[in-house]
């Protein structure tokens, strides 16, 4: 059977962290950032938890990982 490829754009935008959860960062936070709080702004710069459904699907992406 041949190797499974990694899925480029999910290994760039999310991580697998050793206990195996799946981190990225919040979306939302490159433009049109004007009219948001400052509150809000703040949050959108930091790395959350993926759900585990979407995490599970990411790590079909991820085999190697």
């Amino acid at each position: 059977m041949p190797k499974m490829k990694t899925h480029k754009g999910a290994k760039k935008r999310v991580k697998i962290t050793a206990s195996g959860k799946v981190v990225a960062m919040k979306t939302g936070k490159r433009h049109l950032n004007w009219h948001k709080s400052g509150k809000e702004v703040r949050q959108k710069g930091r790395k959350f938890t993926l759900a585990k459904p979407e995490a599970e699907r990411i790590k079909l992406l991820l085999p190697y990982e």
